[in-house]
This record gives C-alpha cells, sequence and structure tokens, in this order.
C-alpha cells in the first residue's frame, strides 16, 4: 500500500522540485545574466590588465553597478530576464532530478524512507548524498546549459539558435549529432 501511494505522490514530487527550482532561477536570473556577460566579454575588465597585454579599447562591462545600468539602458528590464526560458528547463529538470536521487540515494544509506530517519544522518553522509545526487542531475540537465550561456548573451540570434532554445531536440535533429549536447563532459 505505501508503494501505491509513493507512485501516486510522484508527480506531485516531481512538479514541487521542478517549481522551487524555476522560482529560485527567477529571481536570480538578473544576477546570472550579468554574470554570463562579463564571462563572454572578450576585453579585459580592468585598465591594468590592458596594460600588461599591450591591448587597447575599454571594455562594455567594467563592473556591477556600470553593466547593470547599461543592460537596463540597452535592453530594458526584460533584460536581465534573457535566456531564463531555456535556463529554467535546465534547472527545473536538474533540481527534480537532484531531489529524487538525493531521497533515493538517503532512502539505501539509512534503509528507511522516512523523513525522520533521513534527518538523523551524519553531515559527512548527507554531504555525500548530495554530491552523489549531483551527478545524475547535472548528466539530465546539461544539453540545456549551453543554450541557456548562449542565449543570455544579448547578441541576435539565428532562427536556428531561436529553434534551438524553444527544445534541444531540434537542436539534435538539425545537427543529427546527439553528442554535441554532451561534447565537453568528456575528457
Amino acid at each position: 500500500m505505501a508503494e501505491s501511494s509513493k507512485l501516486k505522490r510522484a508527480p506531485i514530487d516531481a512538479t514541487a522540485r521542478a517549481l522551487s527550482g524555476a522560482v529560485s532561477r527567477t529571481v536570480t536570473s538578473p544576477l546570472d545574466v550579468i554574470k554570463i556577460r562579463f564571462q563572454v566579454q572578450l576585453e579585459p575588465t580592468t585598465s591594468w590588465a590592458l596594460l600588461q597585454r599591450n591591448l587597447h579599447g575599454p571594455s562594455k562591462y567594467t563592473g556591477i553597478l556600470q553593466g547593470t545600468k547599461d543592460i537596463f539602458r540597452e535592453e530594458g528590464l526584460w533584460g536581465f530576464w534573457r535566456g531564463n526560458v531555456p535556463a529554467l528547463l535546465t534547472i527545473m529538470r536538474y533540481t527534480s532530478i537532484q531531489f529524487d536521487a538525493l531521497d533515493r540515494f538517503k532512502t539505501y544509506v539509512v534503509g528507511s524512507s522516512k523523513t525522520e530517519d533521513h534527518i538523523r544522518l551524519s553531515p559527512s553522509l548527507s554531504y555525500i548524498s548530495g554530491a552523489v545526487a549531483g551527478c545524475p542531475a547535472i548528466i539530465g540537465s546539461y544539453p540545456f546549459d549551453p543554450i541557456t550561456l548562449v542565449a543570455s548573451q544579448g547578441e541576435p540570434k539565428s532562427d536556428f539558435m531561436i529553434l534551438s532554445l524553444i527544445w534541444p531536440a531540434d537542436l539534435l535533429r538539425v545537427s543529427s549529432c546527439p553528442e554535441i549536447l554532451f561534447r565537453t563532459l568528456s575528457w
């Protein structure tokens, strides 16, 4: 009987896990957009780096406040949520898989599916459980991550890229190479 109630609850739990990830991602999206803009910027952010490399030319983003003002001025408020839809696809899948794997691993380690027993887990085993749960979550959500990076750069996108932002399966169909989505996971 307990197994059937667990199966009935599975879609509800998965939805709750995914929504928790969606809310946290949406709230922190402006910080992520600013971070990605700095990461993909080719020019150094300090004048000292310019002098050391003998480079000339100003950086588009030189600080968090300046970057925030530029994004707001050039793209408006919605610019801070650029790339949020593919990021939501990544994080919703990630959190759903991670919390499920975490629950399953803790149940395996403790030998019980009761929450009270999971709470009594030692800090080291709890840490290991979280690390183990992150592995399938990364593998299951990784194909969406490069798409998120491209979507939040702020550059104009081609029709092909816009299609691939809607669903990575379109990218697979067009490229006919599923390995492309996991390429950077290899050593």
